[in-house]
């Protein structure tokens, strides 16, 4: 009977060490899947904003009013414009530099401190995306008037983080 007992132990001692193999197993199979997964999907972000280009081609600026001429110059449609960032380093009226995020808005209207998507064109395909080819009228309206003779410098960002900047004058 003593060797029955041994025998019983053994094997309930074998189904542990199975079972505990198999779940850290599936557990490591599961992460490596989980990594991999994660980096397919960095390198596709990557590629997306290698692939997307665009290009400040003109900025004046009036009062609180910067108007800005984007290219785009890359073969990926942007579109999502809530997604973009507008970032503006300025000199308003006392002097004093500022830098600020400018939200977008549609049809930003009088309100301040927002930027709004003035004109596209062409737009034949695909209305209100702003497609590769195409040019893209920004109109970024600031809660200060710019100094007048100042430098300032503004950034566009496209969702994906490819952006473009310059300088302009006020």
């Amino acid at each position: 009977m003593m060797g029955f007992g041994t025998v019983i132990a053994s094997m309930i001692s074998v189904a542990i060490l199975l079972l505990a193999s198999y779940v850290c197993s599936y557990g490591g199979f599961y992460m490596t899947d989980i990594l991999a997964n994660s980096a397919m999907e960095m390198q596709e972000n990557k590629n997306e904003i290698l692939k997307t280009r665009i290009e400040i081609t003109n900025i004046y600026a009036n009062e609180s009013k910067v108007f800005v001429s984007l290219q785009n110059t890359g073969s990926i449609k942007i579109g999502d414009y809530g997604y973009m960032d507008v970032i503006v380093k300025y000199s308003d009226a006392s002097g004093t530099v500022k830098t600020i995020w400018v939200p977008y808005q549609e049809g930003a209207g009088t309100s301040q401190n927002r930027w709004a998507v003035s004109n596209i064109n062409p737009d034949l395909v695909n209305p209100g995306i702003f497609d590769p080819g195409e040019k893209m009228e920004l109109k970024v309206l600031l809660e200060d008037s710019l100094k007048n003779e100042s430098v300032n410098w503004i950034m566009v960002a496209a969702p994906n983080g490819a952006r473009a900047s310059g300088y302009f004058n006020a």
